[in-house]
């Protein structure tokens, strides 16, 4: 069963006053390390919905066998990338959103993810960390509908809460930490440097 990735990087980073999808760790810009993880995690297609730094990011991607798309209504939020997304995954089973904002995130995770799913038999699988649930999360076609419908500020969230019961999960304690700050990055750094 075919699992396309869609990665939602459309965001302008004001509070981070620089683009996070830029920032470096482990050698790679967050936004390339998460799209080489989808890649070699097996998903295709994968897309990359990019929306404020376009021009800038669009380069970051080169020579990868990604879908960069352009999201002219990413400022309404998450909830126009993922349908923007979704327009591009042709006859996936199934489409994961990612962010890119998650330094901790990596192919090995999102392949769990996917046999999690597939070994459930439950439409939806969510990554587990800090008491919640969330992206990367994985939905089938049978939901497809419904993410279409979410109103352009929600994200994939509403969706794994309102029917928690048919969500299963992945243990993935790393995704608690995201960059979006200054002092965010300057950790990230930090842990890079001395690994």
């Amino acid at each position: 069963m075919n699992v396309a990735a869609v990665i939602l990087a459309a965001g302008a980073s004001r509070r981070m006053g620089q683009p996070k999808q830029l920032l470096p760790f482990d050698g790679q810009s967050l936004l390339r390390r998460t799209t080489a993880a989808a890649l070699t995690a097996g998903c295709d297609p994968v897309v990359v919905a990019l929306g404020a730094l376009r021009n800038r990011l669009r380069d970051e991607l080169s020579g990868l066998p990604a879908i960069v798309l352009d999201n002219p209504d990413w400022e309404q939020g998450h909830g126009t990338s993922m349908r923007c997304g979704l327009t591009a995954i042709g006859t996936a089973d199934a489409v994961m959103f990612l962010v890119c904002d998650q330094p901790f995130l990596d192919a090995e995770h999102l392949k769990c993810l996917i046999d999690a799913w597939r070994e459930s038999g439950l439409p939806m699988a969510a990554s587990a960390y800090a008491g919640a649930i969330g992206v990367p999360a994985l939905f089938d076609a049978s939901c497809f509908a419904d993410l279409r419908q979410l109103p352009p500020e929600s994200g994939a969230k509403v969706l794994l809460l309102r029917h928690r019961e048919r969500v299963t999960t992945v243990s993935f304690p790393g995704g608690a930490f995201d960059v979006d700050t200054p002092k965010d990055a300057q950790l990230a750094s930090a842990f890079d440097d001395v690994r």
